[in-house]
């Protein structure tokens, strides 16, 4: 299941065992907390949390004790393990029984950030209730926005939610914070403008630099200065914009010239697949030849800073007037 719907499967009745598996570290947060909430009491007596690295081999009996334990004047014990990665040799003689007999007075919550080569699938085995803590996409941080918004008492457009979320680069922790501040802004109630959101929701340094990169292919002078400066005014100095350039355009040229899905890509770059699916776009726009002409200037102004022939100012300034006045 998505993180967006274990409340309703909490509510519905499901226990037992939860692995929540992903690199968004607000959903694995917030998912252990969902669980804690609905299902511990007396945490001082019933709740145990185990490091995985810990369980290997007959060590694993340690945590199955611990599940089966009973729960002192509550319903469940709660039991946490954190880098949980057992083999499939382990799972077959540890686990799997245990699994499929799995007491009704114990909860079992498995944090993992990620998968592990040579382990078990453990989101595969019976019994194993699959929490997908994964980068959401935009449309359902949007979603995640203009429901928690409306929760407090607060109405917001999709648009505006929409811009927030690809303000945080979808981010869920980022959204998250930004979201609180909101409601506070708000005194819970009333509805949240798309002015009042330019001002309130910072703006991912990130985000401003593909907004910089939008303008470039735009040919939008104004606003690549306006975003360069506010950029600089706090504390991002010549150089460190010059090299988020060639990053951006060098990812560009790369995307441009890439057949593979978006989330490969993402992978392969060290990308969001959100920021993939905005530079495909982005790419069309500016075309490749362009992109490649443009890294290739930057590349050389760069290093002519780092061989002492330019200051990081006199290379900035001759990279914008390369950008919008080529033929100078």
């Amino acid at each position: 299941m998505k993180f967006t719907e274990l409340k309703n499967f909490i509510a519905e009745g499901g226990d037992g065992i939860f692995l929540l598996q992903g690199e968004d570290d607000y959903f694995l947060s917030s998912g252990e907390h969902m669980l804690k909430a609905a299902f511990l009491r007396n945490p001082e007596l019933n709740f145990a949390s185990f490091d995985g690295d810990s369980l290997k081999g007959r060590a694993i009996q340690d945590l199955t004790d611990a599940l089966s334990a009973y729960p002192f004047m509550a319903e469940k014990r709660v039991v946490k393990v954190s880098g949980f990665y057992p083999s499939e040799s382990d799972y077959e003689k540890y686990l799997k029984d245990f699994f499929a007999d799995f007491p009704g007075t114990a909860l079992l919550i498995i944090v993992n950030r990620g998968g592990k080569k040579g382990a078990c699938d453990l989101k595969r085995k019976h019994g194993v209730n699959y929490v997908d803590c994964g980068k959401a996409d935009e449309e359902t941080v949007t979603r995640w926005i203009y429901l928690t918004l409306k929760r407090a008492g607060v109405a917001a457009s999709a648009e505006v939610c929409m811009n927030i979320a690809r303000w945080c680069l979808c981010s869920m922790a980022r959204v998250a914070t930004e979201v609180k501040k909101i409601i506070i802004y708000k005194q819970g109630g009333g509805t949240l403008t798309e002015e009042e959101a330019e001002q309130l929701v910072y703006k991912d340094a990130d985000y401003r630099i593909y907004e910089m990169t939008n303008a470039v292919a735009a040919g939008n002078c104004s606003a690549f200065y306006a975003i360069a400066d506010e950029l600089l005014s706090k504390g991002t100095d010549c150089m460190a914009l010059l090299n988020s350039l060639f990053s951006y355009l060098r990812n560009l040229c790369t995307i441009c010239d890439s057949d593979l899905p978006d989330q490969q890509l993402a992978s392969a770059l060290g990308m969001k697949e959100y920021g993939v699916k905005r530079s495909r776009e982005q790419a069309r726009r500016f075309g490749f030849e362009r992109a490649k002409g443009l890294c290739g200037e930057i590349y050389s102004a760069i290093s002519s800073v780092k061989c002492g022939e330019l200051t990081q100012e006199s290379a900035w300034k001759l990279i914008c007037s390369r950008i919008f006045f080529p033929e100078g």
